[in-house]
């Protein structure tokens, strides 16, 4: 079918502005349309970056929390070490040093007091007087006997105390060992090191105690011989001497009427 020239330039141009009309709908729709304002642009080096800044900021937390934990732990540490031990022994090595004292307290006739001593010696051991009388060298050798006697007596006395101080310094030394082995801290474990040290010194203390009543047990003892060899060289003397001294005379023994 053959149609006239003037009829194909109308249909032409329709056709042209149809298509540019189409082009034009479409273009303003890709824009514009509702249907498509949803849609976000995924970007992969901005969503690398901000997960890396995630894990830094994690790990800085972490840090935080772990650098806190340790101060923590350290703050208990520092409570351990400052709490005090809640066991004392004080109580009664006092008791066994004061039972000692009391047991040197009670030294009979001559304590343990120098200027007692220096009297003692002065008046009753060391030179005896040729004027002195046979009732006095008695008195006098009495009582040093009694002074050596009790001297004796009290360093038994001492001796027994001591003895008995030593099933309670056991008990003692079995605690402390074992609040020191459990100390919690280093301010427990020094105090109990501190009272073991104590109970060394009280122990110490009976062992000087004891050496001291001995001693002066073997001193009177041994003033006391001194002394009496002394009396007997002055009455051997005494006898001796002519005119003062022994008197013969005629005794009789026997009268047979």
């Amino acid at each position: 079918m053959t149609f006239p020239r003037m009829t194909r330039r109308p249909l032409t141009a329709l056709l042209l502005a149809g298509s540019c009309l189409a082009a034009t709908v479409v273009g303003t729709a890709f824009v514009t349309s509702p249907a498509h304002a949803w849609r976000i642009v995924y970007d992969p080096s901005n969503y690398a970056q901000n997960v890396l800044t995630a894990a830094r900021t994690l790990e800085q937390i972490n840090n935080q929390i772990r650098s806190l934990q340790n101060e923590a732990q350290m703050l208990i540490n520092q409570a351990h070490n400052l709490a005090s031990l809640p066991y004392s022994a004080l109580q009664t090595l006092q008791a066994n040093v004061a039972q000692t004292q009391a047991l040197l307290a009670q030294a009979q006739n001559l304590a343990f007091e120098v200027g007692q001593i220096d009297q003692a010696f002065q008046s009753e051991y060391g030179a005896v007087s040729l004027s002195a009388t046979e009732t006095q060298m008695v008195a006098d050798a009495r009582t040093r006997w009694q002074n050596t006697v009790g001297g004796l007596q009290d360093a038994l006395k001492v001796q027994a105390g001591v003895v008995g101080n030593i099933d309670s310094n056991r008990a003692e030394m079995a605690a402390l060992v074992g609040e020191s082995q459990g100390a919690e801290g280093a301010l427990q474990a020094t105090q109990a090191g501190n009272q073991l040290l104590a109970l060394q010194s009280q122990q110490l203390s009976d062992l000087i105690a004891v050496i001291a009543a001995n001693g002066r047990a073997d001193a009177l003892s041994e003033a006391e011989r001194a002394t009496a060899a002394e009396q007997g060289r002055v009455q051997r003397e005494r006898f001796l001497t002519p005119g003062a001294g022994y008197q013969p005379g005629n005794a009789r023994m026997f009268n047979g009427n």
